[in-house]
């Protein structure tokens, strides 16, 4: 099947930390290239020299909790009518202390329902391990594989497409991973793009999912000095805005606010 619309609701993992334009205008991210891949795909099913009418939005804020993420982004994604959504959120929710997964399946799937309910097709994602990479490992791998087995439950229910990026083991590679160790690298991005393609049946290109170097071995001395950095530079920023009540997406707009065409 092909699509001529496509709208993105999310947080930052589907605005696109850590994948930056080359020139310097954003973030590019796994939803900007299903888009071009989708929007190439259906000019090559019109007629020679005839444009393809595909147009794409991204909804998505970093740093948005679900209940946020629904009133400020839902309404508008609706309304453009869009043949698929993708809908990715509750992560910034899973890092607070008042987590509740219960409260968040039954938000969750009404949003499917509303979604599935316009006749378009919907991406959600059994996300990837995260936890590998950072502090409180445990816990936040426990919350993840729940939050996961939730929407696999969902999806099936709903006919969604699930991603299945935790089952991909390649996002153990630090390489996949961006400095902050929680939004995704160029490459982690392009392979995210690469999955949700191969679920909708659209080609990518075949470097997204070509096998990644292992990660730079590190002496424990220079891991530990890694570490220390990482805490400063990342760490600690965000633990002062939680403790501030501050989010990074604060004053922040959508990048792809209405409908517009790809290319």
């Amino acid at each position: 099947m092909g699509w001529n619309s496509y709208v993105a609701v999310g947080d930052s993992f589907t605005e696109g930390l850590d994948d930056p334009y080359d020139d310097g205008r954003g973030f590019r991210g796994w939803a900007d290239l299903v888009a071009a891949q989708l929007a190439t795909h259906a000019a090559a099913d019109r007629p020679p020299g005839e444009k393809s009418d595909f147009r794409y939005a991204n909804l998505a804020i970093r740093g948005k909790l679900f209940d946020q993420i629904v009133a400020d982004q839902l309404p508008a994604a609706l309304e453009m009518r869009a043949d698929l959504y993708s809908f990715a959120a509750g992560g910034n929710d899973a890092l607070r202390r008042g987590f509740d997964l219960a409260t968040l399946a039954a938000k969750f799937e009404r949003v499917v329902e509303q979604l599935r309910g316009t006749g378009a097709d919907v991406v959600l994602f059994r996300w990837a391990n995260v936890s590998v990479h950072l502090p409180a490992r445990k816990t936040m791998e426990s919350r993840g594989k729940a939050i996961n087995d939730m929407i696999v439950e969902i999806g099936d229910r709903q006919g969604a497409h699930v991603i299945d990026l935790w089952g991909d083991e390649a996002f153990d590679n630090r390489r996949l991973w961006g400095p902050d160790r929680l939004h995704m690298s160029p490459i982690g991005h392009q392979r995210v793009a690469a999955h949700v393609l191969s679920s909708l049946g659209v080609p990518a290109e075949e470097e997204w999912l070509a096998a990644v170097p292992p990660p730079e071995s590190l002496s424990w001395t220079r891991a530990r000095a890694a570490d220390a950095r990482w805490a400063a530079t990342h760490l600690a920023p965000w633990l002062k805005r939680r403790l501030t009540g501050k989010s990074s997406g604060d004053l922040l707009t959508p990048k792809r606010p209405t409908l517009e065409s790809v290319f």
